[in-house]
């Protein structure tokens, strides 16, 4: 079907992106101490963005490789660049973010590299390459199945 992997893609990706948002409240400032309805909006509103980035990322690994189905044959360099493709568009949104909009902004213990936060950093190496294996496996087990 024409809208697969994508939409294996954007499940995982929201639903571990939403825990991940909320796991990472306690590193942005005031964030929990809002109400708690403000927090899950928040929580929902940066998930959604995570799922834009995760789809920029592997559809620019489509493009490069003329396939959107590249996720059923990984190798090492197709998941860096989906993985760099993430963390290029973090490295540019985040500041953006945090110093011209000044959308959040991160508790004083929270280290940052080149004004990006640790937890955004980290979601960016350790989500993308998780979501992709789980979607793998949901649609292996999928063709299997029919």
């Amino acid at each position: 079907m024409w809208w697969q992997p994508w939409a294996a893609l954007s499940l995982f990706a929201f639903l571990l992106n939403f825990v991940w948002e909320f796991l990472q409240v306690p590193a942005f400032e005031g964030l929990a101490g809002e109400p708690h309805w403000a927090s899950i909006l928040f929580c929902l509103q940066a998930t959604v963005g995570d799922v834009i980035i995760l789809a920029i990322a592997y559809g620019a690994v489509a493009v490069a490789t003329g396939t959107r189905w590249w996720l059923m044959r990984p190798t090492a360099r197709r998941v860096s660049v989906y993985v760099a493709v993430g963390l290029s568009i973090t490295f540019v949104l985040e500041p953006v973010n945090v110093h011209l909009l000044e959308r959040w902004s991160y508790e004083p213990w929270v280290p940052t590299v080149l004004g990006v936060g640790l937890p955004p950093i980290l979601q960016w190496i350790v989500l993308p390459p998780f979501i992709l294996w789980l979607a793998r496996r949901h649609l292996a087990g999928a063709r299997r199945a029919s």
